[in-house]
């Protein structure tokens, strides 16, 4: 993930700088779960409602972890904010467009593609052309048009 996520982040433009900030980030991007209890990460069915509210907590267990470290705090974007959706409908704090840190919206472009492309306790991996279609798809709603549009451009997808 941390592969692709870079060679997104490089065809939409970003600085050599701002790239390790988002490597660093793409690497931490789920820390926040090691304050999940593994009876929920490991659920091989749907999650409860309750079950899922404690799951969207995992970017804000990120925050908390992660913060006080001065040189990670330029890399704290995606693991705080890569379940924020374009539309505002994500989560934590339903952030919208361009309210969402760059470096955020590029990957989760990259964190959809790697859940659907995988097996997973509680779905099989889909086909690519399948994923890509249904990235397309959410284009304005899920991700950044734009960064949809770059992603897409991309023709090697494997690490």
């Amino acid at each position: 993930m941390t592969l692709l996520t870079q060679r997104l982040a490089q065809r939409m433009g970003v600085d050599r700088d701002a790239l390790e900030h988002i490597r660093r980030g793409a690497l931490l991007h789920d820390i926040g779960k090691m304050a999940i209890s593994d009876e929920i990460l490991r659920k091989k069915g749907r999650l409860t409602l309750e079950e899922r509210a404690i799951m969207q907590q995992h970017p804000v267990h990120a925050y908390k972890m992660l913060s006080p470290i001065e040189f990670l705090r330029p890399a704290i974007d995606i693991p705080y904010r890569h379940h924020e959706k374009w539309d505002g409908t994500g989560y934590p704090h339903g952030l919208k467009g361009e309210e969402i840190p760059y470096a955020a919206r590029i990957f989760s472009v990259i964190d959809v593609w790697d859940a659907l492309t995988s097996d997973r306790p509680y779905h099989k991996a889909r086909p690519h052309d399948e994923v890509r279609q249904q990235i397309k798809a959410d284009s304005g709603k899920h991700f950044d048009p734009a960064v949809v549009e770059a992603f897409l451009e991309m023709d090697d997808l494997s690490v």
